[in-house]
């Protein structure tokens, strides 16, 4: 007799380990023909499931790497220095009369371009001029009395020369007329001669010496006076010179009605108008002279190696498509700071440190054309500091 299978607990047992047996068999083929591609993100999920913060510090550690690398090739060797705190700078000043008056013509407008010696003001000149003629009259009086005192000396001078050629006559006189009396003496004391003639002889030699001392005393009095006169010459002259100063201090006051320009620039806030009275020394207008430079407030940390000469590249924040050209001129010996109306005290016992920014001052070759470009303005200077390889 054939056995029938069993279908008890028994033998379904059986059966159903024999179907799992098979099932295991065919899963392990199916993994041995696996796509390998899939194999390798298992793993990977494996590990990072197994030693996450491994993995996690790996990451973090390459991502470090790389931004030291970036920051390094792109910045610490950077051959360029650039800063936003930078404007454009000029020595702008005060338009103001160095007379007082009225302002007759006023030839300027706001913002109006204007060259050296164009004719900005001018104020009313008649007081200037009236006190120009004074003045010239004055150098002419002066003038007049030094000819005259000239003339006076020319002619005392030859009234000394009269007196002395008289002096030098009646000299002679007195030599001849003291021979006389000497001889005469002689003559009567030999007896050859007469006491009468003698004693004429005497008078006589008195009478020329009383001749020759008037005669000088005549020369002494004459040239007294040239002494005196010439004193008042010096005065004269002395009047001359406060004359010609005089003639030239108002030839200054009549020069100063007319304002001119100094130099090539713009007017801007003119407040002089014609009508109006201006002070000495009042603002007319203030002028921004062509003659412009950028002042960059680089970092203390910035400048090692900022040198004069470095060219420069800038851009002006109103025109940003205009490239400018320059070149560092000078770097201020100092912070801006230090120079400051109110400078820092660090003496203190809460000192931080702050990183200070020195002032240096960019030359342009030249500025854009067309465009208005003024002191205040804001740009960003980049100077190149070292060889680009």
């Amino acid at each position: 007799m054939l056995d029938k299978p069993d279908n008890g607990p028994g033998g379904a047992s059986h059966s159903e380990a024999t179907a799992r047996a098979r099932d295991g068999e065919g899963r392990d083929d199916e993994a041995r023909h696996e796509d390998p591609h899939t194999e390798a993100p298992r793993k990977k999920a494996s590990l990072l499931r197994r030693h996450p913060i491994w993995v996690l510090l790996a990451i973090v550690a390459i991502v470090a790497l790389g931004v030291g690398g970036w920051f390094y090739w792109s910045v610490a060797l950077e051959p360029y220095e650039s800063t936003d705190d930078a404007f454009v700078d000029a020595r702008s000043f005060p338009v103001a009369p160095q007379v007082a008056g009225s302002v007759i013509e006023a030839n300027v407008a706001d913002n109006q371009h204007v060259r050296p010696g164009d004719v900005l003001f001018r104020i009313d000149p008649r007081t200037y001029q009236a006190a120009l003629d004074q003045a010239v009259a004055q150098v002419e009086s002066a003038k007049a009395a030094i000819g005259s005192a000239d003339a006076q000396i020319a002619a005392q001078e030859a009234q000394v020369a009269e007196a002395q050629a008289a002096v030098a006559q009646a000299e002679a006189s007195l030599r001849f007329a003291e021979e006389d009396a000497a001889r005469y003496q002689k003559l009567a004391q030999e007896g050859t001669g007469t006491v009468q003639t003698a004693q004429q002889a005497t008078s006589n030699l008195d009478q020329q010496r009383a001749t020759a001392a008037k005669a000088r005393a005549a020369v002494v009095s004459t040239q007294k006076q040239i002494g005196s006169l010439q004193a008042q010459k010096a005065s004269a002259l002395a009047d001359l010179q406060r004359a010609q100063a005089a003639q030239e201090q108002a030839q200054l006051n009549l020069d100063y009605t007319t304002v001119t320009a100094p130099q090539a620039g713009r007017l801007v806030q003119v407040t002089g108008a014609v009508g109006g009275y201006a002070q000495t020394g009042q603002a007319l207008a203030m002028f921004v002279p062509d003659q412009k430079w950028v002042t960059a407030n680089f970092k203390e940390t910035q400048i090692a190696d900022m040198r004069p000469g470095q060219p420069a590249e800038i851009h002006i924040d109103a025109y940003p498509e205009a490239a400018i050209r320059g070149r560092v001129d000078s770097i201020q010996p100092g912070s801006g700071t230090a120079f400051s109306l109110l400078p820092a005290e660090n003496a203190t016992g809460n000192y931080v440190k702050v990183v200070q920014r020195v002032p240096v001052k960019i030359v342009v070759d030249s500025w854009p054309e067309g465009v208005s470009v003024g002191p205040g303005m804001s740009v960003v200077p980049t100077v190149t500091v070292r060889p680009k390889d």
